[in-house]
This record gives C-alpha cells, structure tokens and sequence, in this order.
C-alpha cells in the first residue's frame, strides 16, 4: 500500500493543541523509550548529542543483561546438575533472554516504528472538531491506563523477587553458614559474590538489569496500547461521521469517510509490521514463564514458604495479566474495525440518494476483512488466543511435573 503519513506542513494545522495531545499520548512509552536509548531511533529531530548518549545507553542496557545471562548460562549448562535447581534457574534466566529478543527487535524495528508515531502526530494535527478531538482524548486515556496497570503488575512482582522473596524465603543456610541471596547465580567460578563490598555491586547490578528488562517489557506493551487505542478512536470518528451522513449536507462527508477509513487501514498495517516478532516472543515468553510459575507456586507451597510462594504468584498474576492485554487490544482492533460495516447499515442508509447508498457497500464489504494483531503473522492475537495460552501452560505444567518426578 501507498504510504500517504507524510510530515503536516504549519499551513495544514488544524488542532491548535497538537502539542499538548501528542505529548499525552506518547509521553509514558517516550519516557521508558528514553530510558533504554530507543526513543533517538524513532525521532528525527535528536541531536548529536542525544544520538551519543542513546548509543551509550543501549549498550549499558545489553552489558547489564548480559551480565545475567553469560554467568547463569554457563551454570545451567555446565555446572549444575540437580534437576530442581535448573528448573529455579530457567524461569528467570530465560526472561532475560526473552527481553534481549524483545530490545533487539524495538532497536532494529526503529524506521517502522517511527512511521507509525509520524502518521499519530499527524492525525492530532488534523483534527478539528473538538468532539473528535475528545474522541481521541478518551482513547489515550484508555492507553495510558493500560500502560499503568502493565507496570505496576510488571515492577512490582518483578522487584518483590529481586528483593523481598531472597531476603526472606527459607533458602538462605548453606551448611552451616547463612547464604547471602542473589536472584541469579553462576559466578563462583569467577569471584566470590558472598564477601562485601562484591556482593553490594552484584545485587545492585541484579536490579539494575530488573529495571531495564521490565521497562523494556513495559514499552513493548505500552506501544501496542497506543497505537491501537489510537485506531479505535480513529474508527470512533468515522462513526460518528456516518451517523451524521444522511442529516449533512456536506456533499464531500463520504469522501473524507473513506479517505480516512484508507488512512486508518494503512496505520493498522504499519502496527502489525512494526509489532508481530514482539508479539509472537510475548506469547511464546507468556506461555513459558506461566508454565514456570505454576511450578514454582506447587513447589514452594509444597516447601511450606509462604514469601516464596506470594512472590511467584504475583509474578503469575503479572504476567497473565500482561498477556490478556496483548490479547485484549488485539481482540479491540478487530472489532472496532468491523463496527465501519455494522454503523453502514444501521443508519438511515434508505433515505439518501441510490449513488451514495451504493457507496456505503464499499465500507461494508471492507469491514468483513478488519485488520488484526498477530504474533509472527501467525497466531491472532484475541481473547481466544488467550484462553489456548492459559490453556497450553497447563499442559506444559503436567508435562514438567512428570518430566521432573
């Protein structure tokens, strides 16, 4: 498809407060995207400076993962023998992997990305109507909401592992001495992480490299929630601009419909462009990482280590939580894309002239084919793939207890 999200010139602005608008809707993922020295390769307007320091960034962020994985891979691999305590390595080491996949593909995905957030701007530029403006408003609204309740779900069981689940679950005596706790291990070999001030620098390292995995995780999600409640409004004012077809007398009202509806298809296809290898390392992750919990809760239950078991069920809680979004706003853009049809046939459609009535078969027939969110253009992301993720943990759950037994 022909790309028409150009740069709106200053002669072309309608919406006096597009700066305002842009800035509240892209202002939660703009600062994690910050953060993680993303946010220079979706703008053009950075300066050298802020180029150095997004360079400096990324690597910090790569160095500190790394810093997990390399030391805890080797263990897996190499050292550890006890089948329990590979299965207590796996489900926090492959998050780690799972957020380098995720960060590698935000990196390498810049110039679509940064096409989807120019043809945002440039429908908060053109936006006139201030009912339409509302429209939109409400639907950043919803996004920001959803960004918030991702990352509360994400950091706070997240940390409560890093701190408060190594400080006072059951597993900290050794022999005959007190184990100083460290959310990931692998580095006897190299230093010994038990004597001051090493320990202090490795903890402190285990949560920096937290923070970076769950924001990374965080604008993976927040992304996706405002590109597509972003649609859902777009559609919104389509609708109403359907409603109001057969009173207006604005013989140029259908052309602008679908004009626009075009517009709104082209932006979906760029979401599912810039978001499908996310989305399929967020199911496959999802489903793992459940599977993983689930065991973690019947063991520490079965241990009798109530912290322990509090912590990996917050964590379970968080990460079903954050796939049911991915689901819910993939289940969201189909279906307000397919209301175009259904709002062309409930208006008065029969007292407009037979032409225009003809016309509307067009969005109807459109509509039958809405876009959708895939993970990896090959699973569909809606409330039933959810159901199949929660579903195939389980499976997963019985197959590791009997592989395991």
């Amino acid at each position: 498809m022909y790309d028409r999200s150009y740069t709106i010139g200053d002669d072309q602005l309608k919406n006096n407060h597009y700066q305002n608008d842009i800035n509240y809707t892209l202002q939660m993922c703009q600062w994690l995207l910050k953060l993680i020295g993303i946010w220079p390769l979706l703008n053009n307007h950075t300066s050298r400076l802020e180029q150095l320091l997004s360079i400096v960034l990324m690597i910090t962020c790569y160095s500190s993962i790394f810093f997990i994985i390399l030391p805890s891979g080797h263990h897996f691999f190499f050292v550890e023998k006890n089948l329990y305590m590979k299965m207590k390595m796996l489900g926090p080491v492959s998050f780690c992997v799972f957020a380098t996949v995720k960060y590698s593909y935000l990196a390498r995905k810049g110039a679509f990305l940064q096409r989807c957030i120019r043809q945002l701007k440039n429908d908060w530029k053109r936006v006139e109507d201030p009912s339409h403006r509302a429209i939109m408003l409400k639907y950043a609204g919803i996004s920001r909401k959803l960004i918030t309740m991702c990352a509360v779900f994400i950091y706070t069981g997240g940390m409560s592992y890093h701190t408060v689940a190594q400080f006072l679950s059951k597993e900290r005596t050794r022999e005959n001495y007190t184990v100083r706790p460290l959310a990931y291990i692998g580095y006897d070999p190299f230093f010994d992480t038990q004597s001051s001030p090493t320990y202090e620098i490795v903890f402190f390292l285990h949560c920096f490299a937290a923070m970076i995995m769950y924001s990374i995780t965080t604008v993976a999600y927040g992304l996706a929630a405002v590109f597509v409640t972003h649609v859902c409004g777009q559609i919104q004012i389509q609708i109403a601009r359907l409603q109001n077809l057969v009173e207006s007398k604005d013989r140029d009202l259908f052309s602008v419909i679908v004009h626009d509806h075009a517009e709104t298809l082209r932006f979906s296809k760029n979401i599912e462009d810039a978001l499908y290898q996310i989305c399929l390392t967020e199911i496959v992750e999802c489903t793992i990482c459940m599977c993983i919990l689930e065991y973690y809760c019947l063991m520490e239950w079965a241990n009798s280590d109530l912290i322990a078991t509090l912590t990996y069920m917050t964590l379970l809680t968080s990460f079903t939580f954050n796939i049911f979004i991915f689901c819910y706003i993939g289940e969201l853009l189909t279906e307000q894309c397919s209301q175009i049809g259904t709002t062309s046939y409930e208006i008065e459609w029969y007292q407009l002239p037979a032409k225009r009535a003809y016309d509307l078969i067009l969005l109807i027939s459109i509509s039958q084919y809405p876009p959708k969110l895939t993970a990896g253009k090959i699973i569909e992301l809606s409330l039933n793939t959810f159901s199949s993720v929660a579903k195939t943990s389980l499976v997963y759950l019985n197959l590791l207890q009997t592989v395991t037994d």
